[in-house]
């Protein structure tokens, strides 16, 4: 009984053989030096903010203008790069992800044109 299946059928071999293909792993390959390196980038930068945000109180509450601190701005940065690495993946995905997954989703749904 596969986790995925609560019916307790077999998988059909036609996924484990997409899964086992050079194609499905090339395009898990791609997802992951895009995705990894990402997720480290962004979690880093997290954790300077909250380490600055406990142990950096001068330089996190140093006014720029009126009330707005360098705190303040540390945190709506955080925003911004939340939305600046979500259209860096769909350009991503767009460019380098869709492509192989539509190529691997035609090869499944249309095994006669494999060989022509």
């Amino acid at each position: 009984m596969s986790a995925g299946d609560p019916s307790g059928a077999p998988p059909d071999p036609a996924w484990e053989q997409v899964h086992d293909s050079a194609e499905f792993r090339q395009l898990r390959g791609r997802l992951r030096r895009f995705v990894f390196p990402m997720a480290g980038l962004f979690l880093a930068w997290y954790l300077l903010y909250v380490l600055l945000a406990d142990y950096a109180h001068g330089f996190m509450s140093t006014k720029i203008t009126g009330n707005f601190t360098v705190g303040l701005l540390f945190g709506l940065l955080q925003f911004v790069s939340t939305f600046l690495i979500t259209w860096l993946y769909v350009r991503y995905a767009n460019k380098n992800l869709d492509p192989l997954a539509e190529r691997i989703k035609d090869d499944i749904e249309n095994p006669a044109k494999e060989g022509a």
